[in-house]
């Protein structure tokens, strides 16, 4: 009989095991999904910042006008123009324009720009020190037969300081300064009404000291007596005054400003603005907008290098001073250079030699007749305003 081809054989077991069940995959470590997460959010959050970061390097750094006109006209003359300073120094000519654009209460805008106030700053070759000179508009000196934007020439001649700017602009100021003082002038920046309020805001205000109360009509400025911290409107007015303060000196004037710049230079400093981003940017907005400079020094990398370097110096080694001057002989309403300091100190500025210098209110340990080279007052950023 035949057996069942499909049937169990006997003795062979019936019992079949359960198959297997299928393999799950291996669950991921908790931390590698999180490591993974936070990379990727780094990653987007770092590409965010680098694009807001490009956003407003190239907002900035468009701020910025160039002033190529000023090269073109100094090329002019380069054969008159001194050599590059000694060992590395830098010379820069900072120029306030009283251009009255955007700030009608000091006057109308008649069109004309005259140099305000002028600045010669000195950074010292080994970046150990930074010397600010004033120069007073009213400072009688020689002008050179200077160009007009309007193609006319002034012919040489001896005049106010600030005749210059406002007859030939930047380019003729520098030859001035270069003549006057000997030394090249390796950058200017030119900065309006406009800016310096805006600077000043963007620092949340600049302490001052007042000694007696102030009123200016025409500034309409009215601050009472003693330490308080001035916006920039009101800063604008307190460092622009003449008449109703020092009786209309522009001598007491310029030491205003210097101390006013000196500080602002604690300000920024001493408040970590310069290490804040969220300080920082609007700082640089309003700088960057107020100024108009070279082309060399017209960029936001340049400018921060420069900003580098001042904030590296140690502050009493920031020097505010004036040149030395005299009442014209001629005018007593007018300034000459005061002799044979105003040489002592071009000659130090030329050779980029130590200037002795002293804070006002300190007494200068030296004889008028002992032949020593002169020392100069002036103010630094960590005098006290309320001396």
């Amino acid at each position: 009989m035949g057996a069942d081809e499909t049937g169990p054989r006997e003795g062979a077991s019936s019992y079949q095991a359960d198959p297997l069940p299928p393999r799950r995959p291996r669950p991921r470590s908790r931390r590698r999904v999180l490591a993974r997460r936070v990379g990727l959010g780094l990653a987007v959050f770092l590409l965010a910042l680098s694009g807001v970061g490009w956003y407003f390097y190239q907002r900035f750094d468009s701020n910025i006008t160039v002033d190529s006109a000023t090269a073109r006209e100094l090329k002019r003359y380069e054969e008159e123009r001194p050599a590059p300073a000694a060992g590395g120094a830098t010379n820069i000519l900072v120029l306030g324009s009283d251009s009255r654009a955007g700030s009608e209460r000091y006057g109308h805008d008649t069109g004309v720009e005259r140099s305000d106030t002028a600045v010669l700053l000195h950074l010292a070759g080994d970046r150990d020190s930074v010397t600010a000179v004033s120069i007073p508009r009213d400072l009688m000196v020689k002008i050179p037969d200077c160009r007009s934007p309007g193609g006319g020439t002034s012919g040489k001649q001896v005049n106010q300081f600030n005749f210059s700017f406002a007859y030939g602009g930047a380019a003729c100021t520098i030859r001035v300064v270069e003549k006057l003082v000997g030394v090249r002038v390796d950058h200017h920046v030119i900065a309006d009404f406009q800016g310096f309020k805006e600077v000043v805001d963007a620092v949340d205000g600049v302490e001052v000291c007042l000694p007696a109360a102030m009123h200016d009509k025409s500034a309409k400025l009215r601050l009472p007596k003693g330490r308080q911290v001035l916006d920039g409107e009101q800063a604008l007015g307190y460092v622009r005054a003449r008449k109703s303060l020092d009786g209309g000196s522009d001598t007491q004037r310029m030491s205003r400003q210097q101390e006013f710049m000196a500080s602002l230079v604690n300000k920024v400093q001493s408040n970590g603005v310069l290490f804040n981003p969220l300080r920082l940017a609007p700082l640089l907005d309003a700088v960057t907008s107020a100024l108009t400079a070279n082309e060399e020094l017209s960029s936001l990398t340049e400018l921060y290098d420069l900003v580098r370097v001042v904030r590296d110096v140690p502050q009493e080694r920031v020097h505010f001073m004036t040149v030395p001057r005299r009442p014209y002989r001629l005018d007593s309403n007018r300034d000459e250079l005061a002799q044979p300091a105003a040489r002592e100190l071009f000659g130090a500025l030329r050779t980029d030699s130590v200037v002795r210098f002293v804070s006002e209110g300190r007494k200068a340990k030296q004889k008028r007749d002992s032949g020593a080279p002169s020392v100069y007052k002036g103010t630094t950023p960590v005098d006290d305003i309320c001396r």
